[in-house]
């Protein structure tokens, strides 16, 4: 499906869901939908600063996200009002949703940021992770998101994320 209308630009409402409950859900202008991966772009969805002290996420950042329904994660480029790339926010999540103009992922808290010139790789949240009980509660699930976890960084540390975004 292309996400070119003569009429505009399509808008979906991109849900994230944590621990059974909505935890940030915000408009973006759906880019493409191939039917396995779905594109778009929204400004930074969150109140205020977020500074990682890695990288700030700020009021002007444009997120273009790319989902997968048969992958266990979503990768993010940040780049700031100015256009400069940031880098990569990945999330490892449960394979996106797409019904009724809603994009629904759950996250499944490890993360994986890509520097923008691919230097610095950083596993986050693997405590997090690892105190959720999703290992205890879903093992299979627990399985598939270190493996993506492991794949991405596999990727940004060999040939780059840019793989999977072309």
């Amino acid at each position: 499906m292309s996400a070119n209308s003569a009429d505009g630009p399509v808008t979906v409402e991109v849900v994230l869901v944590k621990a059974g409950r909505t935890k940030i859900s915000y408009l973006a202008e759906l880019l493409a939908d191939d039917g396995t991966r779905v594109s778009v772009r929204a400004p930074w969805a969150g109140e205020g600063v977020r500074d990682f002290g890695f990288v700030r996420f700020e009021p002007g950042d444009v997120f273009t996200e790319h989902y997968w329904r048969d992958r266990w994660y979503s990768v993010k480029e940040v780049r700031a009002a100015g256009g400069a790339l940031k880098g990569h926010y990945c999330d490892v999540t449960r394979p996106a949703e797409l019904s009724g103009g809603r994009l629904v992922v759950e996250d499944l808290d490890l993360d994986l940021w890509v520097s923008a010139d691919g230097t610095d790789v950083r596993r986050l949240d693997e405590d997090e992770f690892a105190e959720s009980g999703l290992a205890a509660r879903d093992p299979d699930a627990a399985a598939a998101a270190v493996a993506a976890l492991d794949e991405l960084d596999a990727l940004a540390r060999g040939a780059g994320l840019g793989t999977l975004l072309a």
